[in-house]
């Protein structure tokens, strides 16, 4: 922090510790949360939702609690995929939790909504709050990892979590393509500048394995994953390939019963050094 600074974070561009500091809130009373994991991109439709949730039920197989903070307001897709749909409930402590088949504690704006296809239009900031609501009036109770569903870009919402929540570190999603490959760098630089680690880069999509013959089809294009996490520094990168059943069980509310181990790097980095 500089000897002139005057506490006002919101009109310096500085990257000082105390820019997060000063923004932090408090978790619920009846929460806590170990660890606090952002999965991010710069653009939208690479999966981040997906990756949210593999790594979720992953992390839970091996025994973690663990729950999901869908931040993506107005795109919010958490519930389907592990076929939660009851309203959220609350008492004078705070907001209750969903929970999944297998334990994993969701909340998400579509559990608060009458109608879950219902849209959310409303401006920045009143997102921006409702997220930062999520950490601080929810009674999340005892959570290993908590895995936060960032929505696509570096705007409000994405600024909000680094600045209010303790994120521990972010996992990056991209796909093969190049340009979504120059976007998602600029995630890790926000990540950067707001002094937390990227802990690994997933490249979604990442190919297609034919059934019939066994080829590898690269319908995005040739993977470039590697040179991505050397280039940008990211210890960690793993590879979901193109798959239709994935694609079935986020669609049926069944992606826990997925069958794959295309992320185990991720979850080894990220839960590791609690083995």
């Amino acid at each position: 922090m500089s000897e002139s600074c005057n506490h006002d974070c919101g009109s310096c561009s500085a990257d000082c510790a105390s820019r997060t500091e000063s923004f932090r809130a408090e978790q619920n009373e009846h929460s806590n949360v170990k660890k606090v994991i952002g999965v991010v991109s710069g653009k939208g439709g690479v999966g981040k939702s997906l990756v949210t949730s593999l790594l979720a039920v992953s992390a839970r197989r091996r025994g973690y609690e663990t729950a999901i903070l869908d931040a993506d307001i107005t795109g919010p897709s958490i519930p389907k995929a592990f076929n939660v749909h009851t309203q959220l409930m609350g008492t004078d402590d705070g907001v209750i939790p969903a929970q999944s088949k297998t334990g994993i504690r969701v909340v998400s704006l579509n559990l608060l909504l009458e109608n879950e296809t219902d849209p959310v239009v409303w401006r920045g900031p009143i997102i921006a709050g409702t997220v930062k609501q999520f950490w601080t009036d929810v009674m999340w109770g005892d959570v290993d990892y908590m895995f936060v569903d960032m929505p696509p870009g570096t705007g409000d919402v994405p600024l909000t979590v680094f600045q209010s929540l303790p994120v521990d570190g972010v996992i990056l999603v991209t796909s093969p393509q190049e340009l979504v490959e120059m976007i998602v760098k600029k995630a890790a630089r926000m990540a950067e500048m707001m002094n937390v680690p990227v802990l690994g880069l997933v490249e979604n999509m990442s190919g297609f394995q034919c059934d019939q013959c066994g080829k590898v089809h690269d319908i995005f294009g040739a993977s470039h994953v590697e040179e991505v996490a050397k280039d940008m520094g990211i210890p960690v990168c793993a590879r979901l390939p193109i798959n239709p059943k994935l694609a079935a069980a986020c669609d049926k509310g069944m992606i826990e019963l997925f069958d794959g181990n295309w992320l185990d790097p991720i979850v080894d980095a990220v839960c590791g050094e609690d083995k």
